[in-house]
């Protein structure tokens, strides 16, 4: 891989990265506004999966010789004040929201793993774990839009 190559990918790996930020700091806040909600046990799962993929991005970023973002940009601004807005117009409003993000988020991996710049372990750990378990989060959400 070259040079740039590698800054390319460092860079779709930081924009994953600020993503999954977002993602984190958006269910921070919805699991706030639904202390008592029976979703909540489910919306913490999925928070604990977003801050695995920070981890595992930031990670990446840094075996690259990266700097991994540290916030999630402005994305994640109006990803929040989107999410504020949701939760006061009740739990399916708010679940709705954050399958929304899954969807945008599975839109960014699957990006990803069609950009030829993406170094082939990286892809890897798109295909094999993310990009799954933001699969797994869409058909939670629905089920749980249901139970909202």
């Amino acid at each position: 891989m070259n040079e740039t190559t590698t800054e390319n990918c460092i860079d779709i790996c930081n924009k994953l990265l600020r993503g999954e930020r977002s993602a984190v700091e958006t269910y921070s806040q919805a699991i706030e506004r639904h202390t008592d909600s029976p979703v909540r046990p489910e919306l913490e799962r999925i928070r604990m999966d977003h801050q695995e993929a920070v981890s595992r991005l930031s990670q990446a970023v840094r075996q690259m010789g990266g700097v991994p973002d540290e916030d999630s940009g402005a994305w994640g601004v109006f990803a929040r004040g989107v999410q504020g807005a949701a939760n006061l117009f009740g739990a399916e409003s708010a679940v709705s929201n954050l399958q929304n993000g899954e969807e945008h988020g599975r839109s960014d991996y699957e990006d990803a793993l069609s950009d030829e710049d993406v170094m082939p372990e990286h892809k890897a750990m798109i295909r094999d774990e993310l990009l799954p378990r933001t699969q797994r989060h869409i058909a939670t959400l629905e089920r749980l839009e249901d139970y909202a």
